[in-house]
């Protein structure tokens, strides 16, 4: 327990105490020169009391204080992620590698592909993570999962987030629907720009090059029931040099990739998303909470 002496003559509720929105006949004062304000914490709340002349109490109300970090909290609870690939998987890679070096405090407990012997499947199970089948595989019924199906090996394995690495399915809508802005994709250009069903992968650079664009870079965004329309959450520049070849922008895009979307996983497992009245997801800054990206 915290304790100190304050003279002061304003008493404020904490934004989220449950006092907030009652009556109260507390109002501003100056207080005499024989009674004393003193506020404590407690695990609860913090509190003011004024102690009167004889020790008696004159006055209770919640007081907000200076935090002191004493390195008690306790750590925030590791979210689970899946994530879905179609090819290598290297982002994937590096969203796994930042769960096990503690930069994303999360993670990847599936990984759903709809080729399983893909690099991003072998991977997974490399490294002891279960691999999924979805869509099922037109000419292997025995094999994959339907839409409804994998809503409930998701939930089963509570899934938070669902992570789009280079996965070129269209998510159903069933599975949009039971995760309302928790799933993330990623673009390799800068949406809405060279977006749309049929541009991914090498074909995305081919069209940014053909445009005569001087910038392309990745796009994180949140998924609706299309292809590259849901609400932008965040993106990185990269520079398109003269005579760039698709192959070359394709690396240098890919390279920011990696670590834009480690980044962002990381701001959604601490809960830095924050929505805009208007709609629009904003990322909390990790070192000042007052500054959104």
């Amino acid at each position: 327990m915290e304790s100190r002496v304050l003279f002061s003559s304003q008493f404020n509720f904490p934004v989220n105490s449950p006092l907030k929105n009652r009556e109260t006949s507390i109002a501003p004062f100056t207080p005499p020169r024989n009674v004393l304000s003193l506020s404590f914490r407690s695990p609860a709340d913090r509190f003011a009391v004024r102690i009167g002349p004889l020790g008696k109490a004159v006055s209770f109300a919640p007081k907000i204080v200076a935090e002191v970090d004493d390195g008690s909290r306790d750590e925030p609870r590791r979210k689970k992620l899946a994530v879905f690939v179609s090819g290598g998987g290297s982002n994937f890679r590096k969203i796994h590698e930042g769960c096990s070096d503690g930069s994303v405090n999360g993670d990847v407990v599936l990984l759903v592909t709809n080729k399983k012997d893909c690099g991003g499947a072998e991977y997974a199970r490399s490294n002891g993570i279960p691999v999924l089948v979805f869509p099922k595989a037109k000419r292997e019924s025995s094999d994959g999962l339907s839409p409804s199906e994998l809503v409930d090996v998701l939930r089963k394995y509570g899934v938070e987030f669902v992570l789009l690495a280079g996965y070129l399915k269209l998510i159903p809508v069933e599975l949009v629907q039971a995760f309302p802005k928790r799933i993330l994709n990623i673009h390799p250009a800068l949406l809405p720009a060279f977006g749309g069903k049929g541009l991914y992968g090498i074909r995305v650079h081919k069209a940014v090059l053909e445009s005569g664009a001087r910038y392309s870079g990745p796009t994180i965004h949140f998924v609706d029931e299309e292809y590259d329309t849901g609400r932008i959450l965040a993106q990185s520049a990269v520079r398109v040099i003269a005579n760039d070849t698709p192959e070359e922008l394709a690396k240098r895009v890919l390279h920011e990739e990696h670590k834009l979307y480690v980044e962002v996983v990381a701001a959604i497992c601490e809960e830095r998303i924050k929505w805009r009245e208007d709609g629009v997801p904003l990322i909390q800054s990790k070192e000042n909470p007052d500054e959104y990206y």
